[in-house]
Protein backbone atom coordinates (compact mmCIF):
# COMPACT_ATOMS: atom_id res chain seq x y z
CA UNK A 1 0.00 0.00 0.00
CA UNK A 2 1.27 3.41 -0.72
CA UNK A 3 2.06 5.91 1.54
CA UNK A 4 -0.79 8.37 -0.16
CA UNK A 5 -3.11 5.50 -0.04
CA UNK A 6 -2.45 4.69 3.77
CA UNK A 7 -2.63 8.68 4.34
CA UNK A 8 -5.99 8.81 3.05
CA UNK A 9 -7.00 5.69 4.91
CA UNK A 10 -5.82 7.22 8.28
CA UNK A 11 -7.94 9.88 7.27
CA UNK A 12 -11.05 7.98 6.56
CA UNK A 13 -11.03 5.82 9.51
CA UNK A 14 -9.99 8.90 11.96
CA UNK A 15 -13.28 10.47 10.58
CA UNK A 16 -15.16 7.48 11.39
CA UNK A 17 -13.24 6.90 14.65
CA UNK A 18 -15.87 7.98 17.30
CA UNK A 19 -16.39 8.07 21.01
CA UNK A 20 -19.07 5.03 22.47
CA UNK A 21 -20.70 3.84 25.55
CA UNK A 22 -19.71 0.38 26.67
CA UNK A 23 -23.96 -0.73 26.34
CA UNK A 24 -23.85 0.05 22.83
CA UNK A 25 -20.32 -2.07 22.03
CA UNK A 26 -21.80 -5.17 24.58
CA UNK A 27 -23.39 -6.79 21.35
CA UNK A 28 -19.94 -6.56 19.69
CA UNK A 29 -18.67 -8.07 22.60
CA UNK A 30 -21.14 -10.83 22.58
CA UNK A 31 -20.54 -12.16 19.09
CA UNK A 32 -16.69 -12.09 19.72
CA UNK A 33 -15.60 -9.52 17.29
CA UNK A 34 -14.88 -6.47 19.63
CA UNK A 35 -10.94 -5.78 19.78
CA UNK A 36 -8.90 -3.71 22.63
CA UNK A 37 -6.43 -1.74 21.96
CA UNK A 38 -4.11 -0.53 24.36
CA UNK A 39 -4.08 3.05 25.06
CA UNK A 40 -0.55 3.25 24.76
CA UNK A 41 -1.05 2.82 20.83
CA UNK A 42 -2.81 5.04 18.27
CA UNK A 43 -6.23 3.50 17.76
CA UNK A 44 -6.00 4.69 14.37
CA UNK A 45 -3.19 3.39 13.40
CA UNK A 46 -4.12 0.22 14.55
CA UNK A 47 -7.18 0.28 12.91
CA UNK A 48 -5.87 1.37 9.21
CA UNK A 49 -2.96 -1.55 9.88
CA UNK A 50 -6.14 -4.41 10.37
CA UNK A 51 -7.73 -2.46 7.34
CA UNK A 52 -4.55 -2.62 5.27
CA UNK A 53 -4.08 -6.50 6.30
CA UNK A 54 -0.40 -5.52 7.86
CA UNK A 55 0.28 -8.98 9.51
CA UNK A 56 3.44 -8.22 10.91
CA UNK A 57 2.49 -4.79 13.06
CA UNK A 58 -0.62 -6.98 13.79
CA UNK A 59 1.26 -10.18 14.93
CA UNK A 60 3.29 -7.80 16.96
CA UNK A 61 0.71 -6.03 18.69
CA UNK A 62 -1.74 -9.62 19.41
CA UNK A 63 1.86 -10.70 20.27
CA UNK A 64 2.70 -8.38 23.41
CA UNK A 65 -0.50 -8.02 23.91
CA UNK A 66 -1.42 -4.30 23.21
CA UNK A 67 -4.35 -5.82 20.67
CA UNK A 68 -6.77 -8.36 21.91
CA UNK A 69 -10.09 -9.82 22.26
CA UNK A 70 -11.95 -7.95 25.18
CA UNK A 71 -12.15 -10.22 28.10
CA UNK A 72 -15.11 -11.41 29.78
CA UNK A 73 -12.81 -9.45 32.84
CA UNK A 74 -12.65 -6.45 30.56
CA UNK A 75 -16.35 -6.07 29.79
CA UNK A 76 -17.15 -6.52 33.77
CA UNK A 77 -14.90 -3.56 34.82
CA UNK A 78 -16.04 -1.56 31.74
CA UNK A 79 -19.66 -2.08 32.49
CA UNK A 80 -18.96 -1.19 36.68
CA UNK A 81 -16.89 2.10 35.41
CA UNK A 82 -18.60 3.16 32.43
CA UNK A 83 -15.99 4.93 30.85
CA UNK A 84 -14.96 6.94 28.11
CA UNK A 85 -14.22 4.50 24.90
CA UNK A 86 -13.52 4.97 21.39
CA UNK A 87 -14.16 3.06 18.72
CA UNK A 88 -13.78 2.34 15.37
CA UNK A 89 -14.84 -0.44 12.54
CA UNK A 90 -13.08 -1.80 10.71
CA UNK A 91 -15.21 -4.84 9.44
CA UNK A 92 -15.61 -7.52 11.19
CA UNK A 93 -13.96 -5.85 13.55
CA UNK A 94 -15.00 -3.29 16.51
CA UNK A 95 -11.49 -1.50 17.68
CA UNK A 96 -12.00 0.27 20.76
CA UNK A 97 -9.62 2.03 23.45
CA UNK A 98 -10.09 3.91 26.86
CA UNK A 99 -8.45 6.97 26.71
CA UNK A 100 -6.24 7.37 29.81
CA UNK A 101 -7.92 8.90 32.50
CA UNK A 102 -11.35 9.00 31.22
CA UNK A 103 -13.79 9.61 33.45
CA UNK A 104 -17.08 7.94 33.52
CA UNK A 105 -20.01 9.28 30.50
CA UNK A 106 -22.65 10.01 32.89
Amino acid sequence: MSSQTQSTLYAKLLGETATIRWEELQPFFANGSLLWVDASLDLVAVAEAVAGDDQSKVATWLTSGQLERISAEHAEDWQRRDPYLWAVVVAPWVLVQERAGSAAMH
